[in-house]
C-alpha cells in the first residue's frame, strides 16, 4: 500500500516537472496598418525682420569707427523718429578689420586702411511699412541692406494645426486600408510625428548705397509662410 502511494506521488511530480518545463503557448499574431499623413498650411506672416548696416573707411581704426558710429546714429535716429516704438532695433554685428595691399611683385602685404561694419537688426509687425523703412535708411547713411526675413510672432498655433491636419489624414488612410481589406480598426498603437517644418519667405538682398538723385520706393511683397508636418500611425486590426 505504502509502495503504491509512493509511486502515484513520484508520478505526479514528474507530470508536474514535464508541464513546468513545457513553454506558454503561443500568443495570435496581431496585425496592424502603418501609415503617414502630411500636411501644408499656408498663413501669413505677421513680423518682419530687416538686416541693415553702415560700412565705412578710414585710414586708422579710430577714424572708420568714429565715421560708422556717426552714419548709424543719423540712421537710428531717423528710423525712431519716423517709426517709433513702432520698428525694434538692436545691433547684431560689428567689427573693425585692417584692409591690406598686397604688392604686385610678391612680398610681405602693408595695412591701407581699416573697414568698419555696424549691423543694425530692426523688427516691426506693420510689413507695409518695410519698403519705406529701408529707403529711410539708406537715405539716411545705411549703405547695407542684408535681407529682409518674414515670420510669424507665435509659430506654435499654425505647428498645431498642420498636425493635426496630418494626423487626421493619416487616420483617413488606416481606415480606408481596414475598410477595403474586410478588418476593423481595434486601437491605436502609436502616433510619432514626424516634425513640423516652417519655411519663411525671405527677401534676399545685398544692397550699397543708391546713386544720388530720387528713386522709386523698394517694393517689397511678405508672401506666405508654409508650415509642412507629418506623422506617422500605426493601428492594430482584427475581425
Amino acid at each position: 500500500m505504502y509502495l503504491t502511494r509512493l509511486v502515484l506521488i513520484l508520478a505526479v511530480a514528474q507530470l508536474a516537472a514535464i508541464a513546468q518545463d513545457q513553454p506558454p503557448p503561443p500568443r495570435p499574431a496581431r496585425s496592424f496598418i502603418r501609415t503617414t499623413g502630411e500636411a501644408v498650411v499656408n498663413t501669413k506672416p505677421d513680423q518682419a525682420r530687416i538686416d541693415i548696416g553702415v560700412t565705412t573707411q578710414g585710414p586708422t581704426a579710430q577714424a572708420a569707427a568714429a565715421q560708422n558710429a556717426r552714419q548709424l546714429d543719423a540712421v537710428v535716429n531717423e528710423i525712431k523718429k519716423a517709426f517709433g516704438n513702432a520698428a525694434e532695433l538692436k545691433t547684431i554685428g560689428y567689427s573693425v578689420n585692417p584692409d591690406y595691399r598686397y604688392p604686385k611683385q610678391g612680398g610681405e602685404p602693408t595695412i591701407a586702411g581699416y573697414t568698419a561694419n555696424n549691423i543694425l537688426q530692426i523688427k516691426m509687425s506693420d510689413l507695409a511699412q518695410v519698403g519705406k523703412l529701408i529707403d529711410l535708411a539708406t537715405q539716411s547713411g545705411a549703405n547695407r541692406v542684408q535681407g529682409v526675413q518674414f515670420s510669424l510672432k507665435d509659430e506654435s498655433a499654425v505647428q498645431s494645426e498642420a498636425l493635426r491636419e496630418a494626423a487626421v489624414k493619416a487616420r483617413t488612410k488606416a481606415d480606408a486600408l481596414a475598410s477595403a481589406s474586410g478588418v476593423k480598426i481595434l486601437r491605436v498603437m502609436s502616433l510619432e510625428e514626424g516634425g513640423a517644418n516652417i519655411i519663411r519667405p525671405m527677401m534676399a538682398m545685398a544692397m550699397e548705397a543708391r546713386a544720388q538723385g530720387p528713386a522709386p520706393p523698394t517694393p517689397v511683397e511678405s508672401g506666405t509662410i508654409e508650415v509642412r508636418a507629418n506623422v506617422t500611425l500605426m493601428v492594430e486590426i482584427g475581425q
